[in-house]
């Protein structure tokens, strides 16, 4: 099997099996086995040999969204991400939760297992074997204080409309300029992180019984349809399911 400089990232986990797997163009003893991970990064490429049985699981995560994860995480420059490429890694805690993923999609629990990926990558962010920050300077990108007054401004006004204009005019930047260095900082959109956000407090007010449509309007949202569709895009269900799966 090959892999050719794919979009997104890929991590792999091994659950059974997996001897008679190989890497073709990495180390030549090492095989697979039970319990190890694979982090194939965004572009890589590699080639492998399978020859016997093997069971495992992948979670592929667009780069846009693990850029937009980390900084969330970090409250750091998207750019700052590190991201390793690894080959039958021993890595519990990325392994446990990534069971937990598997075991909770395959009994139709959609909002663990959604829990459980969060989780997952969280894990290797903060974990300094594999993930966290590149040791480098940047340049170019939202200075720290207006990402800051970025984030703050989004948080405060999510219930209302958003304007690129006025959050352009917190850097004192011009809205083309301000996307494009906004992008940089956080590897989304401006327009993208504010969907995310309104579904993140649209998924928190959901614990309590207020009506949806009340929901919708407190996040921003145009309607209650708008934010089924924008809900069921950011979570693969509807918000009256994710209420019930609550």
């Amino acid at each position: 099997m090959s892999y050719q400089r794919p979009n997104g990232h890929t991590f792999s986990l091994y659950l059974r099996g997996g001897a008679g797997t190989r890497r073709l163009d990495g180390s030549p003893g090492a095989r697979g086995r039970p319990g190890v991970l694979c982090i194939m990064p965004q572009e890589h490429s590699s080639e492998w040999e399978i020859t016997d049985f093997s069971e495992f699981v992948h979670l592929y995560v667009p780069d846009d969204q693990m850029r937009r994860m980390f900084a969330e995480t970090f409250d750091r420059d998207a750019r700052l991400m590190a991201l390793p490429e690894l080959t039958f890694a021993d890595a519990p805690a990325l392994a446990r939760t990534l069971r937990q993923m598997t075991k909770a999609m395959l009994a139709g629990g959609h909002l663990l297992a959604e829990e459980a990926m969060t989780q997952a990558i969280n894990d290797f962010f903060v974990d300094p074997r594999y993930g966290g920050m590149r040791p480098c300077a940047i340049s170019g990108g939202l200075a720290p204080h207006v990402r800051r007054r970025s984030l703050e401004y989004i948080e405060a006004h999510l219930g209302e409309t958003i304007r690129l204009q006025d959050l352009a005019a917190i850097g004192q930047l011009s809205a083309f300029h301000f996307q494009r260095m906004f992008r940089a900082s956080y590897g989304v959109s401006p327009h993208g992180w504010v969907a995310h956000r309104r579904v993140e407090r649209a998924k928190s007010m959901l614990s309590a019984m207020d009506p949806i449509a009340q929901i919708a309007s407190a996040c921003g949202f145009s309607s209650q349809s708008h934010m089924t569709r924008a809900f069921k895009l950011g979570t693969g269900v509807t918000p009256s399911a994710y209420r019930q799966r609550q």
